[in-house]
């Protein structure tokens, strides 16, 4: 690569920080490591250390368990139930303010998210899965995928259902806006916390390390688990042509998503824990929005479905 092409590419990713869709027609194909597009990535684990050079609150560690559920849900009720697999219904506007509270969370836009997941289905530990743990190790799968070119492109061509509305391929578009629009929240209400209630102990700094960068990359690394424990730890009640597994541990800690063995066998069904036992705290908090209008016609699990998994337990 000559230097004027090398200096190229570089702008380009750059511009991508700030547009996704930044000369969508250019092919992007390489699984090679891509610093540049990564920096950010990169750059948030760093200002988690910030932490050690300030104090903490007992308002700061609040936030910052209370974000890290609330964008967790966004993503595994709304990112993946429902922009990945359509398993519910919800209007436009609570589809919208679910994809701007799942955008927070830095992990893209909901188009992004919700295509790539539907390869991911489609090729499930094959060679066209971009994150198996089956064919690429684990630490590929948990993050490395996500270090390369070919991980970049939103695949407009699976999410067509999706890509009608403008204000969501605005949000995918531009995918930085969300997490930006957060840090400023958590800044100006931590300085007005710090002016108004200084007992609290808190401040516009504290709020945004502890309610932004450490949230945040608690919620990634939680959300990847799925990728790459989910594939080899646990065990398999169906006999899907994948490895998912079934994990409780991974689904307390997910809010459900670790019953992603029954997940690969019946991705449409809005419950993931198909039995009693099964914890899945999505699915409990997605029947109460039921209850209250905001979502409906939740997809249950077939008899067959269930009456296959009682006589392989």
């Amino acid at each position: 690569m000559t230097d004027n092409s090398a200096k190229s590419s570089v702008w380009r990713n750059i511009l991508r920080w700030f547009d996704s869709d930044a000369q969508a027609d250019e092919p992007m194909t390489s699984t090679e490591f891509n610093w540049v597009r990564v920096l950010p990535f990169i750059i948030l684990h760093l200002l988690c250390l910030v932490a050690l050079f300030i104090d903490v609150s007992t308002t700061a560690i609040v936030v910052c368990l209370g974000l890290f559920w609330l964008r967790l849900f966004a993503i595994t009720a709304f990112y993946h139930r429902y922009f990945s697999h359509r398993s519910f219904k919800t209007n436009r506007f609570w589809q919208f303010i679910f994809a701007l509270l799942g955008n927070m969370a830095a992990q893209r836009g909901a188009l992004w998210w919700a295509a790539h997941h539907r390869c991911h289905h489609q090729h499930a530990d094959t060679d066209e899965d971009l994150h198996s743990p089956v064919k690429r190790g684990f630490w590929w799968s948990h993050m490395g995928w996500f270090t390369c070119d070919a991980s970049f492109k939103t695949q407009y061509h699976r999410i067509k259902d999706l890509a009608k509305f403008p204000e969501l391929r605005w949000l995918n578009r531009y995918d930085g806006f969300a997490p930006l629009l957060l840090i400023a929240l958590l800044y100006g209400i931590g300085e007005w916390l710090a002016y108004s209630a200084p007992q609290l102990a808190t401040n516009g700094l504290q709020l945004v390390v502890w309610g932004f960068f450490i949230s945040t990359v608690m919620l990634f690394h939680a959300t990847v688990t799925i990728n790459s424990l989910g594939h080899i730890w646990g065990k398999k009640r169906f006999a899907t042509q994948d490895e998912s597994r079934n994990n409780a541990f991974l689904a307390l800690l997910t809010l459900g998503e670790g019953w992603h063995n029954n997940h690969h066998r019946w991705a449409v069904s809005t419950r993931q824990g198909f039995y009693w036992w099964e914890i899945d705290i999505t699915y409990y908090i997605l029947k109460i929005m039921s209850w209250l209008g905001i979502v409906w016609d939740l997809n249950p699990v077939p008899k067959h479905v269930l009456e296959e998994g009682r006589k392989s337990a």
